[in-house]
């Protein structure tokens, strides 16, 4: 074998040899860029309300982002609970929702329970649970794989959320502070989402900004 034989088969080696390094490291990058996209930071009093989009009860895309300028309360529901049960046949939670809503607060309400699990209907199910109790949400929402309830650290039925006009979160936590499923206890509550609303629609910080929720969990998958 002459010297140009001997230069090249070294030449193609080194070649070979550089391309065993790179290719596999190109595909681990390859892989790498391509993972699952990074998860939505969790929702957090005092920063902004993470984004959301979901379908409502009557097929139409509501989005969280087109709310902006607005306040928005979020309220977590499952009418097979005796804790929802105790503020929508008392009638408190609609009286709620009448009286902000008319106030231009956009009141939602969201069920996150899974599929076979309690409190999870179908869109037509859940618009006559409404009308039955003349409840008056702006508008109800399906997140039936729990995404938007994990996103917001929902734990249990009801679980309520105050957004303000900037869209940055100012309460989480309990309606009140009455966590029986006594209707009677509703009178001497302390209605902490009422307190939050007013306090913000007046354009003051809210001074209750987080509580422990009570009720039923979520019945998420």
């Amino acid at each position: 074998m002459n010297g140009s034989s001997k230069i090249a088969q070294k030449l193609m080696a080194l070649f070979l040899l550089t391309m065993a390094i790179l290719i596999p490291n190109e595909l681990f990058a390859d892989r790498f860029v391509k993972a699952a996209p990074e998860a939505a930071a969790p929702a957090v009093v005092g920063k902004a309300a993470p984004d959301f989009t979901l379908t409502d009860t009557h097929g139409k895309q509501w989005s969280l982002k087109d709310q902006k300028g607005k306040v928005v309360v979020l309220e977590w529901f499952n009418f097979g609970c005796p804790f929802v049960k105790k503020h929508y046949d008392s009638g408190n939670m609609q009286k709620l929702q009448k009286e902000y809503t008319g106030k231009g607060v956009v009141w939602v309400s969201i069920n996150s329970s899974a599929k076979g699990k309690q409190g999870n209907a179908t869109p037509d199910e859940h618009n006559k649970a409404f009308a039955d109790r003349k409840a008056a949400p702006s508008v109800v929402l399906i997140d039936e794989d729990g995404k938007v309830g994990r996103e917001y650290n929902a734990k249990t039925t009801p679980d309520m959320y105050v957004i303000d006009k900037a869209g940055k979160l100012v309460y989480a936590g309990a309606i009140d502070d009455k966590s029986g499923v006594d209707q009677s206890e509703i009178a001497t509550a302390k209605n902490y989402v009422k307190s939050a609303l007013d306090e913000v629609l007046k354009g003051k910080s809210v001074t209750v900004a987080e509580t422990k929720s009570y009720g039923c969990s979520v019945k998420y998958q």
